[in-house]
């Protein structure tokens, strides 16, 4: 397996697409808003506030990561979007997207990266994707989306030397 990291381009729109109507966490309004980030970014790459990385695995679009640094703070970045295909998942492509986007945020200057997400069960594996990446919880905001389902925030210290993890 080859995965190539790159920039987005155009013809990523419609694959990405189909990528987000394929995961299950994902509700209606989210795959909304995901489809409107990208189109933000395509829009107007250097001025969206976006940045946004495909991995490409033998010539196909198998995820992207979508990342941006965050208004009105010093260095700090979010990590607004990832997805894999649930085809290709387990093969290490959303640690390739995580790894090159922090590693981009790192080289501009960025020190801390965040991530928001939802305590809903259907989330228990992304979250452990992320704490196995080096994020840690350092917020629960209770009933933040619907009743029962909080909003958890993680966080992750970047340095200009960020390497992979080992």
């Amino acid at each position: 397996m080859t995965c190539i990291i790159r920039p987005m381009g155009r013809d990523d729109r419609a694959p990405l697409f189909d990528i987000l109507d394929t995961i299950p966490e994902f509700s209606h309004d989210d795959v909304a808003v995901a489809r409107e980030v990208i189109d933000s970014y395509l829009h107007d790459p250097s001025g969206s506030g976006y940045h946004v990385l495909v991995a490409e695995v033998d010539g196909s679009v198998a995820g992207y990561i979508c990342y941006g640094p965050t208004p009105l703070t010093q260095s700090t970045w979010d990590l607004y979007w990832m997805a894999t295909s649930p085809a290709r998942q387990g093969q290490g492509i959303g640690g390739s997207l995580m790894v090159q986007a922090e590693s981009r945020i790192a080289e501009s200057g960025g020190r801390l990266a965040l991530i928001e997400t939802s305590s809903r069960s259907e989330y228990e594996k992304t979250m452990r994707f992320h704490l196995y990446h080096g994020y840690e919880l350092v917020a629960r905001i209770p009933d933040f989306y619907a009743p029962g389902d909080d909003k958890i925030i993680l966080q992750k210290r970047l340095s200009s030397n960020h390497q992979e993890r080992s």
